[in-house]
């Protein structure tokens, strides 16, 4: 049995993921941005562990979530889910004077990382769309180009990708992978998306717990528990330090050795 901690399981595929792994006898702890989705997140998912409240598009409330999720216990694993779409039609600041999308789908993760216990798995939900990523990081802040939506959320999911990539490379010891679950119809992807619903919280449950040889790996990415392509620019190096560092720069946390 493993304890498994998920960002943004209150609906979607969090939500979808974290029933699964209760129904395979895991300790799940739960995460909703308020207590109010919180107290609903563990009705929806009887048998979780707990829940912790935080909203992921605050640096002070991210950091704080770590510590409530360090407070329970050291996690087997940590699946990085909570993320939002690509429909904001304005730039959307938040507190702490970052772009919203940015924020909660890019720094969170790295915040989180960096204060969360050091599971033995980390899995990164990302998206096909990283492909269309920019890799170059211009302007992660959006403060000289215009704004896009669509640009901004491919962007944030290559930066999933590039974080998870990062952490294989420097922690050895974690296993450390990202994935994509398809076009599905949850909140954020509509009503018309193709892909399995059924399918779509399987790929980071197994990366999250299986003893499968195919499963215990590091600095891969997966779609539907195969591996699939991935913008090559993820591997680089030099793109993963810079990433870090702006990371590290802009949230004030830095990255554990």
């Amino acid at each position: 049995m493993s304890r498994i901690f998920i960002t943004g399981s209150a609906d979607g595929l969090g939500l979808l993921a974290a029933r699964l792994l209760v129904a395979q006898g895991h300790q799940v702890v739960l995460h909703a941005r308020n207590q109010t989705r919180g107290k609903e997140a563990l009705h929806a998912v009887p048998g979780a562990e707990a829940v912790v409240s935080g909203d992921l598009s605050s640096i002070e409330e991210t950091r704080h979530v770590a510590e409530l999720v360090n407070d329970i216990g050291v996690c087997d694993a940590v699946i990085h889910n909570a993320a939002v779409g690509y429909r904001e039609s304005r730039l959307i600041r938040t507190v702490d004077d970052l772009p919203h999308v940015f924020a909660i789908n890019s720094l969170a993760p790295f915040i989180l990382t960096c204060i969360i216990s050091r599971p033995k798995r980390l899995i990164y939900i990302s998206s096909g769309l990283h492909r269309s990523g920019n890799p170059s990081l211009e302007d992660l802040t959006w403060r000289t180009r215009r704004w896009d939506a669509y640009g901004a959320y491919a962007d944030s999911k290559l930066h999933n990708v590039i974080l998870a990539f990062a952490v294989a490379r420097r922690w050895p010891e974690v296993l450390s992978n990202a994935m994509e679950p398809g076009w599905v119809a949850t909140k954020m992807g509509g009503h018309g998306a193709p892909d399995s619903l059924e399918l779509a919280p399987v790929t980071q449950t197994w990366l999250a717990t299986s003893q499968d040889r195919e499963a215990v790996v590091s600095g891969r990415y997966f779609y539907h528990q195969k591996p699939k392509e991935y913008l090559p620019a993820a591997t680089d190096q030099s793109i993963q330090d810079a990433y870090i560092s702006e990371c590290a720069r802009l949230s004030g946390v830095a990255f554990p050795v």
